[in-house]
């Protein structure tokens, strides 16, 4: 008997482990976006320095992980720009759109200026994401075992 009690506390622990890494998956996502937002920033605004070519066959030659793969696909097919993630806050959603509609409009020196301010600002919200994934990310790992061992408590 006592090893179904222990099976059944490794299987609530594990089972409330797991919860916590779901509920961290949110921050997980917004660090990977705001990762690969500012490693394509970096990317056009070395197209842009060097072999300025078209937008489309740049936006066709680089591939991009997560949800903003599926942004960057969205655009290349559309030419919108979709931010309707849940991880996103308002002006995040404007600023990210307003991005998008700037790729490619305008002479090579503008949008050099343009893209190049944006580095900055992409930059803060890719360190600012990276320091909450791995704060919340944490933390909710560690409630849901927490959880999980209270939970064993009950029941043992």
């Amino acid at each position: 008997m006592l090893w179904l009690k222990l099976l059944l506390a490794m299987a609530t622990v594990a089972f409330s482990t797991l919860i916590g890494w779901f509920a961290a998956g949110k921050y997980r996502a917004r660090r990977l976006f705001f990762a690969e937002f500012a490693r394509f920033n970096e990317k056009y605004l070395a197209e842009l320095s060097y072999e300025r070519r078209q937008l489309g066959r740049f936006l066709a030659e680089n591939s991009f992980e997560g949800e903003f793969g599926k942004t960057v696909e969205t655009f290349c097919k559309k030419r919108e720009a979709n931010f309707s993630y849940p991880f996103l806050k308002k002006e995040e959603k404007a600023d990210g759109e307003n991005y998008f509609s700037s790729l490619g409009k305008g002479d090579a020196h503008t949008q050099i200026t343009f893209f190049s301010a944006q580095a900055g600002r992409l930059g803060a919200l890719k360190a600012e994401s990276e320091r909450e994934a791995k704060g919340r990310g944490e933390l909710y790992l560690k409630l849901g075992l927490l959880a999980g061992l209270a939970l064993v408590l009950l029941i043992i």
